[in-house]
């Protein structure tokens, strides 16, 4: 693969970033040119083609990366690790002014994900420490694969304060999502999917880390935080 390229600069983006609410964010639409996206959409993984972390209970119904034994080809997987190369990190300190970010090599958490027809993720806030670095958990980045997309389907991105959505962002082809990841960040896909059958909603997630944090965002290490298993039924 190329290098990475990015079609946006940072530094102009930093102000919007940093004033967003409820928490800082940035909506970034063709962040990617198309072309190095198309191979990742072509390989990406269905739902039967190779062995997915399944989760399936009142908080979350999702298809996640196993990342010691998910299968993925060349293609995405040179992807994934451009994504946690040079040029993303200072992309991503240029525009959140996080120095120091460290990417994931174990992809916890991140990676390829996918929700079928009838799937959600209820809102939350992140885990805060990585298991295995024990790193500071500061940013996430979500870009969504999903060409042709309905409306009528949902599946969009909700981003809440602490009791109430305040933005919704709809999941379509190179749109990439990035956000601080704090314990009152909460976001989530709380409505059940309604994509027809076959039809699942694709992205790739990746979490960017730094040793230490600010000291007002800092708390004990916790898993994720559900807002309430009935957040916007």
């Amino acid at each position: 693969m190329a290098p990475l390229k990015l079609n946006y600069d940072p530094h102009t983006l930093r102000h919007s970033y940093t004033r967003a609410t409820p928490f800082p964010h940035i909506v970034l639409d063709g962040l990617f040119d198309d072309a190095d996206l198309e191979p990742v959409l072509e390989d990406f993984p269905k739902p039967e083609e190779t062995r997915w972390l399944r989760f399936d209970s009142p908080t979350e119904k999702k298809l996640g990366f196993y990342h010691e034994v998910s299968t993925i080809t060349d293609r995405v997987r040179r992807f994934l690790d451009a994504m946690n190369g040079f040029e993303m990190l200072l992309f991503l300190e240029a525009l959140t002014g996080m120095e120091g970010l460290i990417p994931d090599p174990y992809f916890g958490g991140g990676g390829v994900h996918q929700i079928e027809p009838g799937g959600f993720l209820k809102v939350h806030a992140d885990f805060n420490v990585h298991p295995k670095l024990k790193l500071d958990r500061r940013a996430n980045l979500l870009l969504y694969m999903n060409k042709d997309w309905q409306e009528e389907w949902g599946g969009d991105l909700e981003l809440w304060n602490a009791s109430s959505s305040v933005k919704k962002i709809a999941p379509l082809f190179n749109r990439t999502v990035i956000f601080s990841t704090t314990d009152t960040s909460f976001h989530g896909h709380p409505h059940p999917l309604l994509s027809p059958p076959g039809v699942t909603r694709k992205s790739v997630s990746l979490y960017y880390y730094t040793a230490g944090r600010p000291e007002e965002e800092r708390s004990a290490a916790h898993d994720t935080i559900f807002v309430s298993p009935d957040s916007a039924r």
